[in-house]
Order: structure tokens, then sequence, then C-alpha cells
């Protein structure tokens, strides 16, 4: 069975200033995304299910859908605020979706085979895609799910022009996943990296540390603890208008119960990515590079 690839491509852009998805930033007029779907289905994916908001639906068929469906199956989910389990309702005064792992459990219905996430604005390079393929198409036979990751190393993921977030990651001599901590807040000052996160004490990182670029490999099962955690997550957070609820927190989680195994595959592609406009210069030129 053929691995599935979900982007995650209803996110806002606010630091950016617009959909940054549908940015044509290639030399002929590509998007990120048409980078990581062509390099998934010369890795061996069958299929590619997007995550958007409704209000994208058009604009999205018109310039994304339409050029992927003589190459591979492609489906549409939608993320969108009311999208809660029985019982719960969204809170009046917010605005935005509840993060990448809501977004993620917007596919429980679509996806039934192994599968791998990625954001629709970083690029993760072509040997990335080769990886995670070579994984998802290995079968389990254990007790616990085994997950995967792409690990790349933080100071290969910085902006210079902004603060970024990163799942920052431990792992043991077996390469799994021991922990991640999201820091929200990291930026290089100088020659030092540093989390941000207390300004009166910011802590110093050595830029070596394996992050997590949300590129993750996933069988089914995560579905399910999704949708526990989820629960938890509304419960606690019903008066919270900003708290989200990301991949990387409920990895952690599961990790921390000895749910799952989390296997940190390493690649040598490169990453980039456009969280600010800034950045747009930088990514067009490593682009018309390839």
């Amino acid at each position: 069975m053929k691995p599935t690839l979900l982007i995650l491509a209803a996110g806002m852009g606010s630091r950016y200033g617009g959909l940054k998805q549908l940015d044509m930033l290639g030399p002929n007029n590509e998007t990120i995304m048409d980078y990581s779907v062509d390099f998934a289905i010369q890795a061996g994916f069958g299929k590619v299910v997007f995550v958007i908001r409704k209000h994208m639906e058009q604009d999205f068929d018109r310039l994304i859908l339409s050029k992927y469906r003589s190459k591979v199956e492609v489906g549409v989910v939608y993320q969108e605020l009311d999208c809660l389990p029985e019982g719960f309702t969204p809170n009046p005064e917010r605005e935005k979706p509840y993060g990448t792992a809501h977004a993620i459990l917007m596919a429980k219905d679509t996806i039934k085979e192994p599968f791998a996430v990625i954001n629709a604005d970083d690029f993760y390079g072509e040997n990335s895609f080769e990886t995670m393929a070579q994984f998802l198409s290995q079968p389990q036979n254990e007790p616990v799910p085994r997950f995967s990751m792409i690990g790349y190393q933080l100071k290969n993921t910085l902006s210079p022009f902004g603060t970024v977030s990163r799942g920052v990651c431990k792992t043991n001599d077996q390469g799994e996943l021991v922990q991640i901590t999201e820091m929200t807040k990291i930026k290089q000052v100088e020659e030092t990296i540093y989390n941000l996160a207390d300004e009166n004490n910011p802590v110093a990182l050595s830029g070596n540390e394996p992050v997590s670029m949300n590129f993750w490999g996933f069988i089914p099962p995560i579905f399910k603890f999704l949708e526990e955690q989820f629960i938890e997550f509304l419960t606690e957070n019903k008066d919270n208008i900003k708290a989200e609820f990301p991949i990387p927190t409920v990895v952690d989680q599961l990790i921390k119960n000895k749910q799952v195994k989390v296997s940190v595959l390493d690649c040598s592609a490169i990453w980039f990515g456009v969280t600010y406009q800034e950045d747009k210069p930088y990514v067009m030129e490593q682009l018309r590079k390839l």
C-alpha cells in the first residue's frame, strides 16, 4: 500500500501577511507545495490530501488541485473553528482554528493508510520524502505503534527576520524520540542562538539540536490518540481563545505515556520556509538554484 501525503495548508499566515501557501515563489511560478507534491510522487506516495479553510476552496482548486489531478489522487479536508467533538462549541471570541494536531485530525475519515504530514509553506528537500516513504512502506509488528519524524539541525532552520517556533528533540541511543519541547521564540543574536520565551532568562542553544519541522510519519492509530487529547485540550482551554493544539505536544505526551515509539530519521535535505515577508527573496533564490 502506497503512503499518503497530508499537507497542512489552512494556516492564515499572520506573521507573513497573507495566504503564503498560494505564493508563487519558483522560477516558473511554482508554489512550495508544487515541489513537495512532485518530490512525494517521485518517492512513491500514492495520494495527496490537503487541509484548507473553506474560504480558500475556489482559489485552491483553480491554482493547486487542477495541476495535480492528472498526476496523483488528490483530496481535500477542511479545518474550521466549529470542527469539534460532540458536546463542544467554539468560543465566540476565537478567530483561528486550534493548531496542527487539530488540522491532522480533520483527515481521520479520509486517510486509512500510513501517511506523512508536512506544512504547505515549508521546503523540505527531495531526499526527505524518499527517507519518509521508505519508512512508511515497512510493515509494523510491534506492540505499540511506531511513528517517525524527519530531524533537521536547529541552526539550519532559522530566519534572520524574526523569531521562530521549533520542536526541539531529545533522542536515545536507538535514534528514538525521548522528548520534544516546543520552543516558541527562537532567534540567533550575533553568534549565539537563544530561546527567548522568557526574555528575562534567555536560554542558549548549540544550534546542533535536532528539531521537528512538522514532517511526521504516522499510521491511522494516531487519530484515536488525537481525539482523546483534543477533548482534554478543549476542556482545559475553554476560556483561552488563543490556545493551540500542536502536534509536537501530542507526540511528546504519547511518548511519556509509552503509548508510541517515534523514530527520528536523519536526512541530508535542506529546509527553508517563509515565516516572514522578508524571507521571500532568499527562498526564491534557493528555488532558482535547484
